[in-house]
């Protein structure tokens, strides 16, 4: 599913292991998500492209009918002890790489946090209507292009650390031949899902989450003041880009 080595596959998270089910980034994602109207519903099935260990997918589990993953690594040992830990009975995770197998079933919901910049063609996102009914509602997130630090990293030479402040910023030709993964604005993922059968219905900002910050009086004095709400108006506050689409 991704054309990056796992290590970079979380996003701003902490480097070589999905993120947790308390990490800001995911509960804000999640939050927001339910908050969609119609989305939630136990007599609905959810599809997560690129699950992880299933974090998101059991904090949504209480919500929908039966909650499905995949992803192309294999965290299965994480989402197992986590379900079982939450006794959660409709929660699966199929290994699979999506830009070359299919799955046979189709779903009422989507949702993919941080996961399509990551794809070697942008067209994979077409597939994603193979696998939705008609009308199916579907909750996306990507990084954004302005926030301050490059989420993903990228391979820049003679400097050690690869996420230098405003590297996202510059002309995209450049960024995405250093980049580890594409960046995008509200109009380059707006243009990308409706060129491949999704209709866009809102777009938000998510807060920064400061997930990567040690816990301290810094971090809590941000949380509290700056970084307080789950979106924001600011594109310069924000780390990714949160979509709510149909399909058309």
């Amino acid at each position: 599913m991704a054309r990056v080595d796992e290590t970079l596959f979380e996003g701003e998270h902490y480097l070589g292991r999905p993120a947790d089910s308390t990490d800001k980034i995911i509960t804000r994602r999640v939050e927001l998500t339910k908050a969609i109207p119609g989305f939630c519903n136990k007599d609905l099935t959810l599809l997560e492209i690129g699950c992880g260990n299933g974090a998101t997918l059991i904090l949504m589990s209480d919500e929908m009918k039966t909650c499905t993953g995949v992803d192309v690594f294999d965290h299965t040992s994480e989402f197992k002890k986590a379900k079982a830990e939450k006794g959660i009975t409709n929660c699966e995770v199929l290994l699979k790489n999506i830009e070359q197998e299919d799955l046979t079933e189709k779903f009422d919901r989507l949702i993919c946090f941080e996961v399509i910049e990551h794809f070697n063609d942008d067209k994979t996102v077409q597939r994603f209507t193979r696998w939705l009914k008609p009308g199916a509602l579907c909750a996306i997130s990507v990084p954004n292009k302005w926030w301050v630090f490059e989420t993903h990293g990228a391979r820049l030479p003679l400097l050690p650390w690869n996420r230098v402040p405003f590297f996202s910023w510059l002309p995209r030709a450049i960024h995405e031949h250093f980049a580890n993964a594409r960046i995008y604005t509200k109009p380059r993922i707006k243009n990308l899902l409706e060129q491949n059968g999704f209709e866009v219905l809102e777009m938000k900002y998510i807060t920064a989450p400061m997930d990567v910050l040690k816990e301290g009086a810094l971090k809590r004095f941000l949380l509290k003041t700056i970084f307080n709400t789950e979106t924001t108006t600011s594109p310069f506050l924000s780390t990714s880009i949160f979509v709510v689409a149909r399909v058309k």
